[in-house]
């Protein structure tokens, strides 16, 4: 813990721990919060100590700019993992008994059923901490050793609503920003879950609202409430689905329409349809590549030239490791290594070195937060026929790429280039990408050796 936080946390962590009663049991001392939780931790003050354990967690999390809380039971120990830059690393590991009181301090913020042990439960809270208010999502999974207890950090001062600032390559950002500055058609954006999606278009709509337009989004869950967005929260068990919500939505005269996440058929039907009367439709789905979802989108059942008319703009995003400027190393890659990954003879040529992370007081393992690459796909009259003639997602590529289309690997080692991010982070995140090659093969030797 010491390494992740430093001395004066651990000692703080310590005297919590040294506070808790032994024979505590699960559920005793229940306490009542407040809609708004205050996370400051200080070393004194009336709290119980499970309040101020899970008060540490949480603020732990905020300070070290975790995504994601894990709190998971094994047979004998209680493990606390943070998701920083996408990586889980452990942070601290809670006595054993203290795993029930834990689990349920978490369930009464949460405004979840503290009896109910045998079902996944999702609740939600908000935490006040450094001044700002931050919204947490909560899950809970019945696990043979216990509750395994996930909390999603939605802090939206970390949100960049700002296209600029996402790290895209100028060719991909003046693709997208023609692709949002048309009055109807629609524009997807895909990759796992994880990859910034939903922050490329919360920037998007952001960039384009204004007083003259009526913008509505459905989403599953709200991640982030934006000032002038009418904003749908998505609820099956009420009957509003992505699809239910759409249709109703086109009946509030819409300008723009944010669709969270299209799923299944219904949804991208109704999308399509709304794409081709007038709105400018904005959604994420789940593709590889940006090529590979206009197979998708047939393959759900929409006409091909549907698909060709209705689609202005395809692109595939990921999220990458920027390497820590303050230590981040020098080093010689072989040419041949260099070519094999992807860049060009005259790169290898002029600039034989790259980086690599190596770790400092100030960073995550020698990374230092992480900004978005993309791949975009612009649907012109050659792709259209293309589309519409049933050519595979292969060709389609191939002539995007002729066309200049720069892909994830290539917009990736642009960056590696640059001195934004290391070989073996680029590997590992376009590792999918054609001429992909392990992470272990590259050869390389320190710089000056």
């Amino acid at each position: 813990m010491t390494k992740l936080y430093g001395t004066d946390d651990a000692e703080r962590m310590n005297k919590v721990l040294e506070s808790v009663d032994p024979e505590m049991e699960l559920g005793k001392g229940g306490h009542e919060v407040d809609e708004v939780v205050d996370v400051a931790v200080a070393d004194g003050g009336d709290d119980a100590p499970i309040i101020k354990l899970v008060n540490l967690i949480i603020y732990q999390a905020i300070k070290g700019k975790a995504s994601d809380i894990h709190i998971e039971p094994f047979e004998k120990r209680v493990c606390v993992r943070y998701r920083v830059d996408g990586n889980l690393a452990e942070a601290m590991e809670p006595p054993k008994r203290l795993q029930g009181a834990i689990a349920s301090r978490i369930k009464i913020m949460s405004n979840m059923d503290i009896a109910e042990k045998r079902k996944p439960q999702d609740g939600k809270f908000q935490v006040k901490a450094e001044g700002r208010q931050i919204d947490f999502r909560v899950s809970s999974l019945p696990t043979v050793h216990g509750e395994k207890i996930v909390m999603r950090i939605l802090d939206a001062s970390n949100l960049s609503l700002n296209l600029d600032s996402l790290g895209f390559e100028e060719k991909a950002l003046t693709d997208f920003r023609n692709a949002i500055a048309a009055p109807y058609g629609m524009i997807l954006v895909t990759g796992p879950t994880g990859s910034g999606k939903t922050t490329t278009l919360y920037s998007a709509v952001k960039e384009i609202m204004n007083p003259d337009s009526n913008f509505v989004t459905v989403e599953d869950p709200v991640e982030y409430q934006v000032e002038g967005l009418n904003q749908v929260q998505v609820n099956v068990k009420s009957g509003l689905t992505f699809a239910a919500a759409l249709r109703s939505i086109l009946r509030q005269d819409p300008d723009v329409v944010m669709v969270g996440e299209i799923r299944d058929t219904e949804t991208i039907e109704i999308a399509v349809k709304a794409a081709l009367t007038g709105h400018l439709v904005l959604s994420t789905l789940h593709t590889n590549d940006a090529a590979g979802t206009i197979t998708r989108m047939v393959d759900m059942g929409v006409d091909p030239f549907m698909v060709a008319s209705a689609t202005l703009l395809v692109s595939a995003q990921r999220l990458i490791r920027r390497v820590c400027p303050h230590c981040k190393e020098a080093y010689r890659c072989a040419p041949e290594r260099m070519l094999h990954m992807g860049f060009t003879q005259d790169e290898v040529d002029a600039k034989k070195e790259v980086f690599r992370a190596k770790g400092c007081a100030r960073c995550n393992q020698g990374y230092a937060g992480r900004f978005a690459i993309l791949e975009t796909l612009p649907i012109n009259d050659d792709i259209k026929r293309m589309v519409v003639d049933g050519h595979s997602s292969i060709e389609v590529r191939a002539k995007a790429i002729e066309q200049g289309m720069i892909t994830l690997r290539r917009a990736a080692l642009l960056n590696a280039l640059r001195g934004n991010t290391s070989i073996e982070e680029v590997l590992r995140v376009t590792l999918g990408e054609q001429r992909a090659s392990k992470p272990d093969a590259v050869s390389a030797e320190p710089s000056g050796a």
